[in-house]
């Protein structure tokens, strides 16, 4: 019979001639980048030719391996016959623009090429571009493996059945929403291999990782039957990041540890028919080739995992938490004015954004505050936190004041396509003009709503409607992670300029130029919006955090308002060195996030159980926001709706 390890291996390496493909994926700040390059970096030991690629619009291959990769793929340092690239999404639209365009010059009159450009503008060019690459990935006779480190887990999933669609969508010929179908016609055959490709399982390894907590295994459980609807065998599950035996000795983490072995044992009854494989925390962070080694050691050699416990390392200076934390600039943050108020939670994914905006929610609505908080996550588990279903219409789930709702992304495209085939009818009504074959261009509006783009521009206008709604003085977003939050961010000026142009189907778009300036505007407005990145102190949440918030002020006009710290190793437990590492690297990160981002801070500690149902909601919002002091004890502002 056949170790973990030994079956581990099994799935990720080559037995054929042809290019074999190893995708991890799961949910945000499960490792699955480290799982990747130590992957990636043990394929490479092992004399295969390997590319590791991510797909993830927030990457941190180069953090991870300390040197300069981008959107060309580099050779990595010190390790023979491995090479990696991160797909920069906008790059790759650039080079998509180009490379359809420069075909056409010799062929097209100025007028048509204007109107190919005026298609490959719209912003739905992100999205087939970065597949694209993708797909050529696929395809890569060079290497002997590819590993592909993607996007999580509910983002993935759509990158999965783009091939599908696309390849349907060009079945029908004539136009797209990003130009004409003849330009992309000789992809067909390349998305219809793609797809067999990823069906065979022979030739592709699906990998999920996840954390020894219900939440993160819930989340591979959905989205790998979401996978297999899609004809996608899921072959390897990574439990991440568990608490050393040895470190337990108090009861808080005894406890934890309990809890994470109890998950494991759940693992390995649920996904019997798949490999599995676990790798403890450690004192540091996982970065450099050394600790890159043990990982894959551990996982693919069944080698012993080594934790160097150490001495107790002593942070740079000693950080008081009361100074970092400002609990009344914070409530300033939350605190509606003469309108309805709009909170952002975002950040990488895993470091619990959910549980902070369903927590500030909880709090703000025992407050006495009318709240909606709604989720743009498409792996969203709102639902798990509150204990009550969650669906695309906001619902009260028993607080008073307390709304919640999700974009159920099926949902938003039907309503969507009701409204504007609905609007384009109207339209035609109106007009007197019996030169226009109306059944004619009815027929061109609802082939542009089969494409995948549809679904981008659907959630989109959910979104927008959210600022709409009557009957809150606030509405908070839990947003998707970071990568994806800044490109639904900048999706009301891209589509406000995109429906300037005046593509028909975007110009019947249900949300009028003037309310997405109305949104881009309330965004924009420090005293109408406040934004708030999560984050646990350490080097790769902190700086995609960071980057994200420069990249949000710069593209967008968006200033952080606050930022929120999140699992921090409470005083009173973990009295060995392990914990002393990690309580001493905490307090180092503590002061760069303070220093990097010179705005208030809201500390939030690590929990024996993450708070689950009103009650546990109200009782950590009231230990971390700071809102009992500041709003229950202040004359609530009369609020404008």
């Amino acid at each position: 019979m056949h170790t973990a390890a030994q079956t581990a291996r099994d799935v990720i390496e080559p037995e054929s001639d042809e290019t074999e493909f190893v995708f991890f994926s799961g949910k945000g700040g499960v490792g699955k980048s480290t799982v990747s390059c130590a992957t990636a970096t043990w394929l490479a030991d092992n004399d295969y030719e390997t590319l590791l690629v991510t797909t993830d619009p927030a990457p941190n291959l180069s953090d991870i391996f300390g040197q300069e990769i981008g959107h060309e793929v580099t050779a990595i340092n010190d390790i023979d016959r491995l090479s990696a690239i991160e797909i920069d999404p906008d790059t790759a639209a650039e080079e998509y623009r180009q490379e359809t365009i420069e075909p056409m010059r010799g062929l097209l009159d100025d007028e048509q090429i204007r109107a190919v450009e005026e298609q490959l503008n719209s912003p739905c060019v992100e999205e087939i571009a970065a597949f694209d690459n993708f797909v050529d990935f696929m395809d890569s006779p060079d290497y002997d493996v590819v590993v592909f480190d993607t996007a999580p887990t509910g983002h993935t999933i759509r990158l999965m059945e783009l091939p599908s669609d696309w390849s349907a969508e060009l079945e029908k010929g004539g136009s797209t929403c990003i130009g004409p179908a003849a330009s992309m016609e000789e992809r067909k055959a390349d998305y219809e291999r793609a797809i067999d490709t990823l069906q065979d399982g022979d030739r592709t390894a699906f990998s999920f990782v996840g954390k020894p907590e219900e939440s993160s295994i819930d989340e591979i459980e959905r989205s790998a039957s979401d996978l297999a609807e899609l004809g996608i065998e899921s072959q390897l599950v990574v439990v991440n990041g568990y608490l050393p035996d040895t470190v337990c000795e108090d009861p808080f983490f005894e406890g934890k540890r309990e809890d994470e072995q109890a998950v494991i044992d759940r693992v390995e009854t649920e996904f019997d028919a798949q490999a599995m494989a676990t790798y403890p925390l450690q004192p540091g962070e996982i970065a450099g080739l050394d600790l890159l080694s043990d990982v894959s050691g551990v996982i693919y050699d069944g080698n012993e995992a080594t934790v160097d416990v150490g001495s107790g390392s002593e942070p740079d200076q000693e950080l008081e938490f009361d100074s970092l934390a400002d609990p009344d600039a914070v409530a300033e943050q939350f605190r509606p004015g003469d309108g309805t108020r709009y909170l952002f939670f975002t950040g990488k994914g895993g470091v619990g954004k959910s549980t902070i905006a369903a927590t500030a929610a909880t709090k703000l609505a025992q407050s006495g505050y009318e709240t909606l908080v709604v989720t743009t996550d498409p792996a969203a588990h709102l639902q798990d936190i509150f204990g009550e279903p969650v669906g695309h219409e906001p619902k009260s789930v028993g607080q008073a004041n307390l709304d919640v709702a999700r974009i159920d992304q099926e949902r938003a495209l039907e309503e969507y396509r009701e409204q504007v085939l609905g609007h384009v009818e109207e339209m035609y009504e109106q007009k007197e003009d019996t030169q226009i074959d109306v059944e004619a261009a009815i027929a061109n509006v609802e082939e542009e709503l089969e494409s995948p783009c549809a679904e981008e521009m659907a959630a989109l206008e959910k979104f927008v409607s959210y600022f709409q709604e009557d009957g809150y003085e606030i509405v908070v977003f839990d947003t998707a992670p970071t990568g994806h939050t800044l490109r639904l961010l900048e999706l009301p000026s891209d589509w406000k300029g995109f429906m300037d142009l005046g593509s028909l189907t975007k110009g019947a778009a249900p949300a009028s130029g003037d309310q997405y300036d109305e949104v881009i505007e309330t965004m924009q407005d420090p005293e109408r919006s406040s934004f708030a990145f999560v984050m646990y102190p350490e080097y790769t949440p902190m700086m995609e955090a960071y980057r994200a918030a420069e990249d949000l002020d710069d593209q967008v006009g968006i200033e952080t308002s606050f930022v929120v710290a999140n699992y921090l190793l409470p005083e009173e437990y973990g009295d060995n060195s392990f914990f002393a590492n990690r309580r001493a690297q905490q307090q180092r990160y503590l002061g760069e996030i303070k220093n990097r981002f010179d705005v208030p801070m809201m500390l939030a500690p690590l929990r024996q159980d993450e708070p689950v149902g009103l009650d546990e909601l109200q009782a950590f919002g009231a230990e971390i926001t700071g809102l009992s002091d500041a709003l229950d004890d202040k004359t609530k502002p009369v609020t404008q709706q």
